[in-house]
């Protein structure tokens, strides 16, 4: 394990998160519009909180995800690095007569997560005051405790100085993907795609029901009145510690089940933990399972993790 991978495991790691596309939405009309063309709550945001959503095609398929912050004059959109420009482009083309201006901030910011469980509590505070004259946001890459600061570009190595000096280990992307996949908590590109419907990707935390109409909302609320979709996305255990490659079939009995979407080894779990889609049928905790021969569980309480309530995540046992 790596000072990194152990640092957000059980103390505090900074990871640098630059490369993601942050996007400035200036205008009178900036709320009513993200509002319209988004799936989530935006208009009652106060300045300071923020949220998860997705936007989606008029079929209801999710073409892209992202934090928003509110800012007294402005939103900050956080995103994919990957999907910066889709998004941006999918604001511009419902834009119309609104009075919104957008500014990529990619270049001239730095974005920091500072993540793990000790980023709460007393010693937080530490942590967090090192930080203090950056923009702090409540978003978490790794789906436990932690938080976001932005900031210009110089600020960055100060920034890692405090934050190492109050203890904060550095952290590479790739200890973070293995401990966000721990968690269950699925990334856009890897697990979430084009194709996929709010319902199916369970983080209904992105999806405000109480709103008014938005882009996909139709399909969405015709799901909810259903029920149920055909799939899910699921967090498995997989016994063993050889790699298990994306788009291996995940079985049931000699029937097909599912399709794995990204997989790693946990050190804690000393088996492999994948996030996969699982047909409905198959998905109920308890039901035998194989990947490539190997046994395999899905999380009773996925639904639940990827989303930070103040404790651990459940679901493996260390």
């Amino acid at each position: 394990m790596t000072a990194g991978y152990e640092a957000l495991a059980s103390g505090a790691a900074w990871i640098d998160l630059s490369a993601r596309g942050r996007v400035m939405v200036r205008g009178r009309d900036r709320a009513r519009l993200l509002h319209n063309i988004s799936s989530n709550d935006i208009k009652n945001l106060a300045p300071g909180s923020g949220c998860y959503a997705f936007l989606l095609s008029p079929q209801g398929r999710i073409q892209a995800d992202f934090e928003l912050l509110c800012v007294e004059d402005h939103f900050l959109i956080d995103t994919e690095p990957d999907l910066r420009e889709k998004v941006m482009a999918h604001i511009l083309r419902y834009k119309v007569a609104d009075q919104v201006e957008l500014e990529d901030r990619t270049a001239s910011t730095v974005a920091l997560g500072i993540e793990g469980p000790a980023t709460e509590g007393p010693g937080g505070q530490a942590i967090r005051a090192a930080v203090a004259d950056g923009t702090v946001a409540p978003f978490r890459l790794t789906g436990q405790a932690g938080f976001r600061v932005y900031g210009e570009r110089e600020a960055a190595g100060e920034w890692i100085r405090r934050l190492e000096n109050a203890g904060v280990v550095p952290a590479t992307a790739e200890d973070a993907r293995r401990i966000r996949i721990e968690n269950g908590k699925p990334r856009y590109g890897e697990d979430i795609r084009d194709t996929t419907l709010p319902q199916e990707s369970q983080q209904m935390h992105a999806v405000s029901f109480q709103k008014g109409c938005y882009i996909g909302q139709e399909i969405v609320e015709r799901i909810r009145a259903q029920g149920r979709v055909n799939r899910k996305l699921a967090r498995l255990e997989i016994e063993g510690e050889a790699e298990i490659p994306p788009a291996s079939k995940v079985m049931a009995g000699e029937k097909e089940g599912g399709e794995v979407t990204s997989a790693v080894y946990s050190p804690r779990a000393r088996r492999v933990v994948a996030m996969a889609f699982l047909r409905s049928e198959y998905f109920e905790p308890g039901t035998a399972l194989s990947v490539l021969g190997r046994a395999a569980r899905s999380d009773p309480n996925f639904s639940t993790i990827g989303q930070f309530n103040g404790n651990r995540p459940g679901g493996l046992s260390y």
